[in-house]
């Protein structure tokens, strides 16, 4: 069994996904269809603001166990989406520099 490769990988840090990601055609239907069902940014909504959501969002990431039902869904506009995403992996907020060089 010369020909036999080995593969050694490492623990991963989220169990795989429940559920399948749809592409192509299918995904752009179900996008447009939860856009029209929650059209604005629930996270604005909350802080008392109107922006029209453009994210349909995961509220528990697939990539951390979460499904791709409806249940599992909020719209967002495209910057809380992007806040939510880095709460939830652990990145950390870009800080902006002044000309000084202080953070702004």
């Amino acid at each position: 069994m010369a020909n036999q490769r080995s593969y050694q990988f490492n623990q991963m840090d989220y169990p795989l996904p429940s559920s399948k990601r749809l592409r192509g055609r299918r995904a752009v239907e179900q996008r447009i269809r939860r856009l029209r069902k929650e059209p604005l940014c629930r996270d604005c909504l909350t802080d008392g603001r109107t922006t029209e959501a453009t994210v349909p969002d995961h509220i528990i990431p697939l990539a951390k166990g979460g499904t791709d039902h409806d249940s599992n869904i909020r719209c967002l506009c495209h910057k809380c989406h992007v806040k939510r995403t880095s709460e939830q992996f652990g990145h950390r907020p870009r800080v902006n520099i002044g000309p000084d060089g202080w953070p702004i």
